[in-house]
């Protein structure tokens, strides 16, 4: 089961990132909480977001869509952060979610914790056509990833190396002595 867990957003969150001690402690605990969930093969991504202020809305109205620049006013319906989690059940997101450090160091702290639809709860909408073509996607997706964690070649790795290598220094004629 895939859940999507969200770090709402908080006053202080959406003035940006403020250095201070509660921070980097939350920082080295978050850490440590994450190693735990690639340890246990629960996290698939996460991230922080930066504040609503660069963000943009898109708001669809019938055919009419509009764009409406961050911030938003209303900080508890705002995402700081996310994880993307794979776990058996939302009992099992529940107990990680409880081991969570505070995401919010000084203040309320809130996770939201939404399970991802999959097709098969679309599944008398969706035709063998749309079917398809949702296979055809994510193969596609999964190549790409692959490609792009492909590790690089050993003519690559050579390639590269000798482009970072200092150039040979040129070395001067010597000139013979005259005799006097």
């Amino acid at each position: 089961m895939k859940v999507l867990v969200f770090v709402k957003a908080t006053p202080k969150s959406e003035q940006g990132i403020v250095v201070d001690e509660q921070l980097k402690k939350m920082f080295a605990d978050m850490g440590k909480f994450n190693e735990q969930l690639v340890k246990a093969g629960i996290i698939q991504e996460a991230d922080g977001l930066k504040p609503s202020s660069a963000g943009k809305r898109v708001k669809f109205s019938g055919y009419q869509v509009s764009v409406v620049d961050g911030p938003f006013a209303e900080t508890k319906e705002l995402v700081a952060g996310y994880w993307i989690w794979n776990v058996k059940s939302m009992d099992e997101a529940l107990e990680w979610a409880k081991r969570c450090p505070n995401p919010m160091p000084g203040e309320e702290g809130v996770l939201e914790i939404r399970p991802t639809n999959t097709l098969e709860d679309f599944a008398g909408l969706i035709t063998d056509e749309v079917r398809e073509q949702d296979a055809r996607m994510r193969k596609e997706v999964t190549r790409q990833q692959k490609a792009k964690a492909k590790p690089k070649t050993k003519a690559m790795a050579t390639t590269k190396a000798k482009a970072k290598a200092k150039p040979a220094t040129k070395r001067r004629p010597t000139r013979a002595k005259s005799k006097k």
